[in-house]
């Protein structure tokens, strides 16, 4: 299986805010922005494994600024990390109110996605290539959070086999 690059997968998508994607504050719903950071990460895996993926998991999301009712939102979304059929997804969210055009970084979250074969089991991804120095400290943070990701996963089993 060829290795492949982040950049040949990377995603950017914008969207607006409209009346529709807010609460009674003017604000964006948490659920409308974790949504189109699925939808990103989806995109993402799917043309680095070239293949259908689904969600694994979506690390804890902190919203860090609101967004807007009015204001644009850009959505970037790499491959940090690919291990045998699943691959991690970094996904940052900004927004940029359009009339001061001053630009806010709002999100940020990881996503665990896992590639699927025609039966829709797991299957395998082509290995990731990390060029730049950004992209190889990415692939390296990434290695220590699927450690925990993991870690965390184990302990969330033997909870639900209770």
């Amino acid at each position: 299986m060829q290795k492949r690059g982040p950049k040949q997968s990377q995603v950017e998508m914008t969207e607006m805010i409209l009346p529709q994607h807010t609460n009674p504050m003017g604000s964006v719903f948490g659920g409308v922005i974790l949504s189109w950071v699925d939808i990103a990460a989806a995109i993402t895996a799917q043309r680095h494994a070239q293949k259908p993926v689904v969600t694994a998991s979506i690390d804890a999301m902190h919203f860090l600024a609101p967004i807007k009712l009015g204001w644009v939102v850009s959505i970037k979304a790499s491959v940090n990390y690919v291990s045998s059929t699943s691959c991690e997804v970094g996904v940052r969210i900004d927004a940029e109110d359009p009339f001061s055009r001053e630009s806010f970084h709002t999100a940020s979250a990881y996503v665990t996605m896992v590639a699927l074969n025609s039966h829709g089991r797991p299957t395998a991804m082509p290995p990731l290539e990390p060029e730049t120095a950004e992209e190889k400290q990415r692939y390296e943070d990434a290695v220590e959070r699927r450690k925990v990701r993991l870690s965390l996963k184990k302990t969330l089993q033997k909870k639900w086999e209770k």
